[in-house]
Protein backbone atom coordinates (compact mmCIF):
# COMPACT_ATOMS: atom_id res chain seq x y z
CA UNK A 1 0.00 0.00 0.00
CA UNK A 2 2.52 1.96 0.89
CA UNK A 3 5.02 1.64 -2.32
CA UNK A 4 1.15 2.24 -4.27
CA UNK A 5 0.43 5.58 -2.50
CA UNK A 6 4.47 6.97 -2.80
CA UNK A 7 3.52 6.50 -6.84
CA UNK A 8 1.15 8.30 -7.02
CA UNK A 9 2.18 10.95 -4.39
CA UNK A 10 5.85 11.08 -5.15
CA UNK A 11 6.61 9.71 -8.82
CA UNK A 12 5.43 12.43 -11.42
CA UNK A 13 6.59 9.74 -13.83
CA UNK A 14 3.85 7.49 -13.55
CA UNK A 15 -0.02 8.27 -15.46
CA UNK A 16 -1.73 8.24 -11.49
CA UNK A 17 1.24 10.73 -10.35
CA UNK A 18 1.28 13.30 -13.22
CA UNK A 19 -3.13 13.74 -12.84
CA UNK A 20 -2.23 13.77 -8.79
CA UNK A 21 0.27 16.63 -9.39
CA UNK A 22 -1.52 18.24 -11.55
CA UNK A 23 -4.92 18.22 -9.76
CA UNK A 24 -3.02 19.78 -6.99
CA UNK A 25 -1.56 22.46 -8.65
CA UNK A 26 -4.84 23.76 -10.04
CA UNK A 27 -6.32 23.41 -6.58
CA UNK A 28 -3.29 25.80 -5.51
CA UNK A 29 -4.07 28.46 -8.25
CA UNK A 30 -7.54 27.79 -7.82
CA UNK A 31 -7.35 28.66 -3.86
CA UNK A 32 -5.00 31.57 -4.52
CA UNK A 33 -7.41 33.23 -6.66
CA UNK A 34 -10.43 32.58 -4.34
CA UNK A 35 -7.68 33.90 -1.84
CA UNK A 36 -7.83 37.08 -3.91
CA UNK A 37 -11.72 37.76 -4.84
CA UNK A 38 -12.19 37.41 -1.09
CA UNK A 39 -10.13 40.77 -0.68
CA UNK A 40 -12.68 42.29 -3.09
CA UNK A 41 -15.19 45.29 -1.77
CA UNK A 42 -18.46 44.60 -1.52
CA UNK A 43 -19.24 40.93 -1.80
CA UNK A 44 -22.38 39.31 -1.43
CA UNK A 45 -23.19 37.18 1.49
CA UNK A 46 -23.31 34.12 -0.94
CA UNK A 47 -19.96 34.63 -2.24
CA UNK A 48 -18.32 34.75 1.42
CA UNK A 49 -20.01 31.65 1.69
CA UNK A 50 -18.94 29.70 -1.42
CA UNK A 51 -15.11 31.30 -0.95
CA UNK A 52 -15.10 29.92 2.85
CA UNK A 53 -16.23 26.66 1.95
CA UNK A 54 -14.16 26.52 -1.01
CA UNK A 55 -10.90 27.41 1.19
CA UNK A 56 -12.19 24.62 3.58
CA UNK A 57 -12.08 21.95 0.90
CA UNK A 58 -8.55 23.09 -0.21
CA UNK A 59 -7.49 22.83 3.26
CA UNK A 60 -9.14 19.46 3.53
CA UNK A 61 -7.01 18.03 0.00
CA UNK A 62 -3.44 19.81 1.36
CA UNK A 63 -4.17 18.12 4.97
CA UNK A 64 -4.52 14.83 3.44
CA UNK A 65 -1.68 15.23 0.90
CA UNK A 66 0.29 16.75 3.38
CA UNK A 67 0.25 13.29 5.43
CA UNK A 68 0.37 11.33 2.72
CA UNK A 69 3.87 12.82 1.94
CA UNK A 70 4.89 12.20 5.35
CA UNK A 71 3.43 8.06 5.49
CA UNK A 72 5.20 7.52 1.87
CA UNK A 73 8.35 9.66 2.83
CA UNK A 74 11.24 7.07 3.36
CA UNK A 75 12.80 9.17 6.52
CA UNK A 76 9.46 11.63 7.37
CA UNK A 77 11.32 13.88 9.70
CA UNK A 78 13.97 14.83 6.84
CA UNK A 79 10.79 15.86 4.62
CA UNK A 80 9.12 17.33 7.20
CA UNK A 81 12.22 19.83 7.43
CA UNK A 82 13.17 19.89 3.79
CA UNK A 83 12.14 22.67 2.18
CA UNK A 84 9.30 21.38 0.17
CA UNK A 85 8.10 19.92 3.76
CA UNK A 86 7.76 23.44 5.20
CA UNK A 87 5.84 24.80 1.93
CA UNK A 88 3.51 22.07 2.45
CA UNK A 89 3.03 23.05 6.20
CA UNK A 90 2.83 26.61 5.04
CA UNK A 91 -0.15 26.05 3.13
CA UNK A 92 -1.79 24.19 6.03
CA UNK A 93 -0.93 26.07 8.80
CA UNK A 94 -2.43 29.84 7.69
CA UNK A 95 -5.42 28.45 7.74
CA UNK A 96 -5.87 27.73 11.47
CA UNK A 97 -3.76 30.70 12.30
CA UNK A 98 -6.57 32.41 10.39
CA UNK A 99 -7.97 33.95 14.29
CA UNK A 100 -5.02 35.64 14.41
CA UNK A 101 -3.90 37.07 11.14
CA UNK A 102 -4.29 35.70 7.53
CA UNK A 103 -1.55 34.26 6.17
CA UNK A 104 -2.56 32.47 3.03
CA UNK A 105 -0.56 34.61 0.61
CA UNK A 106 2.16 32.06 1.54
CA UNK A 107 0.60 29.06 0.18
CA UNK A 108 2.29 30.84 -3.30
CA UNK A 109 5.54 29.11 -2.85
CA UNK A 110 4.03 25.41 -3.19
CA UNK A 111 3.93 26.94 -7.39
CA UNK A 112 7.39 25.53 -7.04
CA UNK A 113 6.35 22.26 -7.03
CA UNK A 114 5.60 22.56 -10.96
CA UNK A 115 9.11 22.16 -11.56
CA UNK A 116 8.28 18.26 -10.77
CA UNK A 117 5.45 18.14 -12.70
CA UNK A 118 6.65 19.98 -16.01
CA UNK A 119 10.28 18.23 -15.64
CA UNK A 120 12.08 21.89 -15.98
CA UNK A 121 15.75 20.45 -16.03
CA UNK A 122 16.95 23.54 -17.51
CA UNK A 123 15.63 25.68 -14.14
CA UNK A 124 16.68 22.59 -11.99
CA UNK A 125 20.35 22.98 -13.38
CA UNK A 126 19.98 27.20 -12.71
CA UNK A 127 18.82 26.60 -8.90
CA UNK A 128 22.05 24.91 -8.59
CA UNK A 129 24.12 26.69 -9.97
CA UNK A 130 22.76 29.41 -7.59
CA UNK A 131 23.59 27.43 -5.20
CA UNK A 132 27.15 27.08 -6.25
CA UNK A 133 27.38 30.83 -6.62
CA UNK A 134 26.16 31.71 -3.30
CA UNK A 135 28.75 29.28 -1.59
CA UNK A 136 31.39 31.25 -3.87
CA UNK A 137 30.78 34.98 -2.84
CA UNK A 138 29.35 33.99 0.75
CA UNK A 139 32.16 35.69 2.58
CA UNK A 140 32.45 38.87 0.29
CA UNK A 141 28.67 39.28 0.58
CA UNK A 142 28.86 38.98 4.55
CA UNK A 143 31.94 41.78 4.40
CA UNK A 144 29.57 44.22 2.14
CA UNK A 145 27.19 43.70 4.14
CA UNK A 146 28.68 44.69 6.94
CA UNK A 147 30.26 47.81 5.75
CA UNK A 148 26.65 48.64 4.33
CA UNK A 149 25.39 48.86 8.15
CA UNK A 150 28.60 50.76 9.02
CA UNK A 151 28.27 53.36 5.93
CA UNK A 152 24.46 53.26 6.78
CA UNK A 153 25.25 54.66 10.76
CA UNK A 154 27.85 57.17 9.42
CA UNK A 155 25.59 58.52 6.64
CA UNK A 156 22.79 58.59 9.18
CA UNK A 157 24.81 60.58 11.06
CA UNK A 158 26.25 62.66 8.78
CA UNK A 159 22.39 64.23 6.96
CA UNK A 160 21.63 64.46 11.01
CA UNK A 161 24.18 67.14 11.39
CA UNK A 162 23.47 69.00 7.80
CA UNK A 163 19.36 68.43 8.84
CA UNK A 164 18.42 68.40 12.43
CA UNK A 165 18.02 71.88 13.31
CA UNK A 166 16.48 72.82 10.21
CA UNK A 167 14.73 69.82 10.40
CA UNK A 168 13.94 68.81 13.56
CA UNK A 169 10.58 66.91 13.08
CA UNK A 170 12.02 64.88 10.19
CA UNK A 171 15.67 64.58 11.16
CA UNK A 172 15.00 64.24 15.06
CA UNK A 173 17.84 61.91 15.51
CA UNK A 174 20.22 59.34 14.00
CA UNK A 175 17.91 56.67 14.19
CA UNK A 176 15.27 58.75 12.64
CA UNK A 177 17.38 59.73 10.20
CA UNK A 178 18.46 55.83 8.62
CA UNK A 179 15.37 56.18 6.89
CA UNK A 180 16.63 58.78 4.91
CA UNK A 181 19.53 56.81 4.15
CA UNK A 182 18.12 53.49 3.03
CA UNK A 183 15.96 55.25 0.72
CA UNK A 184 18.59 57.29 -0.85
CA UNK A 185 21.87 54.60 -0.56
CA UNK A 186 19.39 52.28 -2.31
CA UNK A 187 18.42 55.36 -4.60
CA UNK A 188 14.85 54.97 -4.54
CA UNK A 189 14.13 58.53 -3.31
CA UNK A 190 10.20 58.56 -2.53
CA UNK A 191 10.74 61.94 -1.92
CA UNK A 192 8.87 62.01 1.54
CA UNK A 193 12.44 63.48 3.54
CA UNK A 194 14.36 65.00 2.14
CA UNK A 195 17.04 67.76 2.75
CA UNK A 196 16.73 71.23 2.78
CA UNK A 197 20.31 73.09 3.55
CA UNK A 198 22.98 73.87 1.43
CA UNK A 199 25.24 71.40 2.96
CA UNK A 200 22.26 68.95 3.43
CA UNK A 201 22.17 68.98 -0.46
CA UNK A 202 25.93 68.62 -0.97
CA UNK A 203 25.85 65.59 1.37
CA UNK A 204 23.23 64.03 0.02
CA UNK A 205 24.70 64.47 -3.65
CA UNK A 206 27.62 62.47 -2.64
CA UNK A 207 25.46 59.85 -1.44
CA UNK A 208 23.59 59.41 -4.39
CA UNK A 209 26.61 58.69 -6.41
CA UNK A 210 27.73 56.46 -3.57
CA UNK A 211 24.52 54.59 -3.32
CA UNK A 212 24.85 53.49 -6.91
CA UNK A 213 28.08 51.56 -5.81
CA UNK A 214 25.96 50.10 -3.02
CA UNK A 215 23.30 48.72 -5.66
CA UNK A 216 26.16 47.76 -8.62
CA UNK A 217 28.59 45.85 -6.00
CA UNK A 218 26.38 42.74 -4.93
CA UNK A 219 25.19 42.06 -8.78
CA UNK A 220 28.52 42.14 -10.15
CA UNK A 221 29.44 39.58 -7.38
CA UNK A 222 26.77 37.01 -8.20
CA UNK A 223 27.19 37.32 -12.05
CA UNK A 224 30.71 36.80 -11.78
CA UNK A 225 30.14 33.52 -8.88
CA UNK A 226 27.20 32.05 -11.57
CA UNK A 227 30.04 32.79 -14.94
CA UNK A 228 32.60 30.41 -12.55
CA UNK A 229 29.10 27.63 -11.54
CA UNK A 230 28.35 27.65 -15.19
CA UNK A 231 31.93 27.02 -16.00
CA UNK A 232 31.64 24.15 -13.11
CA UNK A 233 29.05 22.74 -14.47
Amino acid sequence: MKKYLWSIVEDNTTQKGKVFDFFIQVLIFSSLLAFSIETLPNLSDWSIILLKSFETFCIYVFLVEYFLRVFVAKNPFKYIFSFYGIIDFLAIAPYFLSSFVDLRFLRVFRIFRIFRVLKLVRYNKAIRRLGIAAKEVKEEVMLFLIVTFILIFVVSAGIYFFENEAQPDKFQSVFHSMWWTIVTLTTVGYGDVYPITVGGKIFTFFILILGLGIVTVPAGLVASSLSKAREIE
